[in-house]
């Protein structure tokens, strides 16, 4: 029996369809924190610490910083992408607050 090679259209002759030859590679820098008045014991923790240490410091709000590299069709897509993420995994939306930065190019 002789093996089976499955091949992608370009391999064939014929040119990828249009939305897998314009996808583009997008870094996206994403900032979860605590929404105002929830309480941060991890970030209580840090400020008594820094306290201790000699940095008296009025405040400290510990959150998460996600870097995602994606493909998409244009910024636009990408920026939308990154959004539902957030909304739908990244961020509890109950408890936390979600921004993130003008998406790179790379």
């Amino acid at each position: 029996m002789g093996e089976v090679f499955l091949q992608t259209p370009a391999a064939r002759g014929r040119r990828a369809p249009k939305e897998e030859r314009c996808r583009m590679a997008y870094r996206a820098k994403v900032y979860v924190t605590l929404k105002e008045g929830v309480l941060d014991p991890q970030g209580d923790a840090v400020r008594k610490g820094l306290g201790s240490m000699g940095y008296p410091v009025r405040d400290v709000r510990v959150g998460r910083y996600i870097v995602l590299t994606l493909d998409a069709q244009s910024r636009e897509a990408a920026e939308q992408k990154v959004e539902e993420m957030c909304r739908r995994l990244l961020a509890n939306p109950v408890i936390e607050d979600f921004s993130f930065d003008p998406l790179e190019e790379v």
